[in-house]
């Protein structure tokens, strides 16, 4: 039987916990500081907006689009300076979150390659910022 990366994860408290491990790594992570820096010093907002874009995306309910309409990945990053460093930061997070909700080695695989993809696609300088 096949099940989805939000099944996987243990659903809406799962998809929830991943999250907040990945707002908790960004915060505590020096390696992430410059990514931490493009958001404001309250996470709460965002964090949301990341539950219900991740909930739709790893196969749940699609809570971002049912509130926010179509899915735009690279407008509301446009005013941000990412370069492979702050990508890479962001894959780092979302890896070691993973890592701190348990997630199984067929979500980490299932996740990889799209979760760059993603994190490529929203790239919009060729270097880094702090290069």
């Amino acid at each position: 039987m096949n099940h989805t990366p939000y099944q996987l994860l243990g659903g809406e408290e799962g998809v929830r916990r991943l999250c907040d491990a990945f707002y908790d790594c960004m915060d505590q992570l020096p390696e992430a500081a410059d990514i931490r820096r493009m958001h404001g010093e309250d996470l709460s907002g965002i964090r949301q907006k990341l539950f219900e874009f991740l909930s739709g995306w790893l196969g749940g309910p699609p809570l971002y689009a049912q509130k926010y309409g179509s899915i735009c990945m690279t407008g509301p990053h446009r005013p941000y300076a990412i370069g492979p460093k702050e990508r890479d930061q962001w894959l780092l997070c979302m890896s070691r979150a993973l890592e701190r909700v348990g997630a199984s080695d067929e979500v980490k695989a299932m996740l990889e390659r799209p979760m760059h993809a993603i994190a490529d696609m929203i790239r919009n300088r060729e270097s880094s910022a702090s290069a």
